[in-house]
């Protein structure tokens, strides 16, 4: 009998440790260099919006005639507005408002999507045609034209105003869409066993569905951010959106209505414009990185 050595025994390979859906997802995200660049460039931004005041001692408000259309130097990197206003302390506060904005209406609008979306989705029947007509009827409403209106009768709101008004006419598409998933979610067989054990709806919902439509949720939140700001920036440049006194990326570009402005003070409307732009592309790449790390046939 032959004894037995190292090469006669067969040894069983070590067992990989199988990923969870988040981890593959952090993993597939992190290698996504346009989606981890847009990323830090949007928390840089934020981050330089909201300490705009320890950034910058001069009042965005304050009106200095010895300035007025000063061209970039030393002194202020970006020169000055018409008004005499620093034009880097615009961009600082001005990022503050239209980010606040951005993050605030998606963030209501997430809720209320959430919410209308999970309920219509589960329970079905005449709940969800309820609710899905009340969605088309949302969706009927002129966005522009009822912004404009509301913004007029609540002038004096100011920017809470703005932020209710774009956020209650702005969450029917992302809850049509998170209705469609749940609806898909809860046929599965961990759903239909919770439900077979007599286990409440609403903790059914909260503990089974939204976990796995949080993916979903997710994206679509990174695509309305882009969109608010959109939807801010487009509101003040035609004077319906941030009153003129606050200053945001929206107003600022206001300057660039004027001809003469446009042509000969580059410095004034040029930057926030190019961060507006920067943003939003940011905010998209972040929205697609998110998109393919959450979808199970992207290559790993």
């Amino acid at each position: 009998m032959e004894p037995i050595t190292n090469q006669t025994v067969q040894q069983t390979p070590p067992k990989k440790k199988s990923l969870s859906q988040w981890a593959m997802a952090r993993k597939k995200f992190i290698r996504n260099i346009p989606a981890m660049a847009s990323l830090i460039f949007l928390l840089v931004v934020t981050a330089l919006s909201m300490a705009s005041p320890l950034l910058s001692e001069i009042d965005p408000s304050r009106i200095n005639p010895k300035l007025v259309e000063a061209p970039p130097s030393a002194e202020h990197w970006l020169g000055a507005d018409s008004a005499g206003r620093d034009i880097v302390t615009m961009l600082l506060y001005g990022g503050r408002t239209s980010l606040l904005i951005g993050f605030s209406c998606t963030a209501i609008i997430i809720f209320i999507a959430t919410l209308i979306g999970t309920i219509s989705g589960y329970y079905g029947n005449k709940i969800d045609s309820i609710l899905m007509r009340f969605t088309d009827f949302m969706m009927n409403f002129p966005f522009l034209i009822f912004v404009i209106v509301l913004q007029a009768i609540f002038v004096d709101s100011g920017v809470l105003a703005l932020i209710l008004v774009i956020s209650l006419l702005s969450w029917t598409g992302a809850a049509r869409v998170i209705r469609s998933k749940v609806m898909s979610e809860k046929e599965n067989e961990y759903v239909l066993s919770a439900v077979s054990i007599g286990t409440k709806p609403s903790k059914v919902m909260i503990k089974h569905i939204l976990p796995n439509v949080i993916s979903t949720i997710i994206v679509q939140a990174t695509l309305l951010l882009a969109a608010m700001i959109v939807a801010e920036t487009g509101l003040s440049y035609l004077g319906f959106g941030v009153p003129v006194g606050t200053p945001s990326w929206g107003n600022m570009l206001q300057a660039a209505r004027d001809p003469g402005t446009f042509e000969n003070l580059w410095w004034v409307w040029l930057p926030p414009g190019l961060l507006i732009t920067l943003t939003i592309l940011s905010i998209n790449f972040i929205g697609e990185g998110f998109k393919d790390a959450f979808n199970p046939k992207t290559k790993k």
